[in-house]
């Protein structure tokens, strides 16, 4: 059975009204659209490649029917990057739309409030220092390369996340509790940005112009392992997030309404906020630096659903930004590949800052 409401939305009963579901209408046809927009992205980057693949080759190469090179081509080589472009698009998406609506600041996504950095400094202290043990990163697997760099990009994001909570749980001045997680978030951000040149400058050459690439983020030769250790990641934190939305809309409202509806704001915080950090973390730690990502999908998201923390429709923009920007690196160019990143940062910046001035943030 459904009720429509008269602020769009629709109300959805079963078992004679003890099972019941609020359902935003456009909200829903975004959230299906973006959906469909996922889908198209991902048949397309798994068709195109040095050899184009028709889709019905792609279909039968995921079925197994197909002849064995195209198979292993599609299962082992185009399908994984894919599937990590996903999770890392839906990953920073969602924890941008987290952090913003927490702080109720389009700005203060987890780029500008230190993980991200963190995280960088975390994996090229892993590359500065391990030296030549990790001579095969970028090229052939090397283990410390696949498993140390991705682990020192975790500690880095956790440690800064400790850091900015931890510093900002202290009373500074008469700061509300959410701008100053933005204040020691964006002045940590400046000291890991400095750890992070000061590593480069110091560091082997070789190793130092590894890291670089690393810092600029990038979907080549992510495989079956990183789809794993991000798809388990993801599958604890992402429906966590997704459970504590309705509170989560109440604290945008205002922590005095939030309090009001027996909401216990501080504890709600604190732990949107660790989800949000340990959701940046391990993007980063599975595709690097990529930036604008976090920043622009919460707010193209909002626009879209015309909702203050669209928290599955900002995952789901995530994933077709990088998904799209991904085929723009891989093609943009022939015979050269750019970092996903660097066309996040490309594209990304000049929409935002259309979105800025517009006032549509």
């Amino acid at each position: 059975m459904s009720v429509r409401t008269p602020a769009g939305e629709v109300l959805l009963t079963a078992g004679h009204g003890r099972v019941s579901v609020l359902v935003h209408r456009r909200s829903a046809a975004v959230t299906g659209g973006l959906l469909a927009a996922v889908v198209v992205l991902a048949v397309l980057s798994t068709a195109l490649g040095t050899r184009l693949l028709p889709v019905s080759d792609v279909l039968a190469g995921l079925a197994g029917t197909a002849d064995r090179a195209v198979t292993l081509t599609v299962r082992e080589f185009r399908l994984p990057r894919t599937v990590v472009a996903v999770l890392v698009g839906s990953a920073l998406g969602i924890a941008g739309a987290l952090t913003q609506a927490l702080t109720r600041n389009p700005l203060a996504s987890p780029d500008v409030l230190g993980v991200v950095n963190g995280a960088s400094a975390g994996a090229v202290a892993v590359l500065i220092t391990a030296g030549g043990a990790t001579a095969g990163y970028g090229g052939a697997a090397a283990g410390l390369s696949k498993v140390g760099v991705p682990l020192g990009a975790v500690a880095g994001a956790l440690l800064s996340a400790a850091l900015v909570l931890g510093i900002a749980s202290r009373r500074i001045g008469a700061l509300p509790a959410t701008q100053r997680v933005v204040l020691v978030g964006i002045l940590l951000n400046g000291v890991f940005l400095g750890l992070v040149q000061w590593s480069l400058t110091v560091g082997d050459v070789d190793q130092a112009t590894k890291a670089a690439v690393w810092l600029t983020g990038s979907l080549h030769g992510r495989g079956w392992e990183h789809v794993t250790a991000l798809g388990v990641t993801l599958a604890v934190l992402l429906p966590l997030a997704l459970l504590l939305r309705r509170p989560l809309e109440a604290v945008v409202l205002g922590e005095d309404v939030a309090a009001a509806l027996g909401i216990p704001v501080r504890r709600l915080r604190l732990v949107l906020f660790v989800l949000a950090f340990a959701l940046a973390g391990t993007a980063v730690a599975a595709a690097g630096a990529i930036s604008f990502v976090a920043l622009l999908a919460p707010a193209v998201a909002r626009r879209l659903t015309r909702r203050s923390a669209p928290l599955l429709p900002a995952a789901l923009t995530g994933a077709v930004l990088l998904l799209a920007a991904d085929l723009l690196a891989r093609h943009a160019l022939p015979g050269h590949e750019l970092p996903a990143g660097a066309v996040t940062a490309l594209v990304g910046a000049p929409a935002l800052l259309v979105l800025l001035l517009r006032g549509r943030t």
